[in-house]
């Protein structure tokens, strides 16, 4: 009798030992889980709770203000006329590229540097690369640049060609568009940059030269050795931004 009270009291003791342990591994996962939940849906809450207090900005004529076929000759030729500036400054991971504008090709001149107030040239990158030959900027394939291109508008420039510049060695020129036209417009958003030597004369008359490079050349022979794909686009992105040089 004694023996069996014993063992009762002996298995009472080893069952209140075991139950102030710790606690089963389930349920420690449950409350980080628990944690983590709060967290997220407390930074949610916080978020929503800001959007709404946050006072909505006042849209400008300059934010409705689109860039189409119809307008943009009228609105770079007027812009053109107020501008001082014609250097800007690519600046990549290489290292900086500096371009002097053509004042003789006043439209691309315009545009270019419209664009880069604009910020529109910021984190797109050089996405197509021909060793030797040229290297061509201003897009990429992030959502964020085609929202740029969309807030600024949809337009193609039409060419200029008969200015008396080649694409010699370091011509920065703009790229045919996409879209088949007969007068060979172009598009508006990006550009390239010769890197053969002497020159790429066969682009002559085909595409407008608006610029050249004054600083940087190595840069562009740098980038322009980069590995690519099949599609001409390189392995490793080459993003830029871009800003006016006084």
């Amino acid at each position: 009798m004694q023996f069996k009270s014993f063992s009762i009291y002996t298995i009472l003791l080893l069952f209140f030992m075991v139950s102030c342990g710790n606690p089963p591994k389930e349920e420690k996962k449950t409350e980080k889980k628990v944690v983590k939940d709060s967290v997220t849906k407390l930074t949610k809450k916080d978020t929503l709770a800001l959007q709404k207090t946050e006072p909505e900005k006042p849209k400008t004529k300059e934010d409705d203000f689109r860039l189409t076929d119809d307008n943009v000759i009228k609105f770079l030729h007027d812009y053109e006329k107020t501008l001082t500036e014609n250097k800007v400054r690519i600046k990549t991971k290489y290292g900086n590229i500096d371009i002097e504008l053509f004042e003789n090709t006043p439209y691309h001149r315009a545009n270019f540097i419209y664009l880069t107030k604009k910020k529109y040239f910021d984190s797109t990158c050089f996405h197509r690369v021909v060793a030797d030959f040229i290297i061509q900027g201003g897009n990429t394939d992030s959502y964020k640049t085609s929202r740029k291109r969309a807030a600024i508008g949809n337009y193609l420039l039409p060419p200029d060609t008969k200015k008396g510049h080649k694409h010699d060695r370091g011509i920065i020129s703009m790229p045919s568009s996409n879209i088949d036209n007969p007068y060979k417009f172009a598009s508006p958003f990006e550009f390239f940059i010769v890197a053969q030597k002497p020159g790429a004369y066969h682009l002559d008359g085909d595409y407008t030269a608006f610029g050249r490079v004054i600083a940087g050349m190595d840069v562009v022979d740098t980038i322009s050795h980069l590995r690519t794909d099949a599609r001409e686009w390189p392995y490793e992105y080459v993003y830029m931004t871009v800003e006016i040089l006084k």
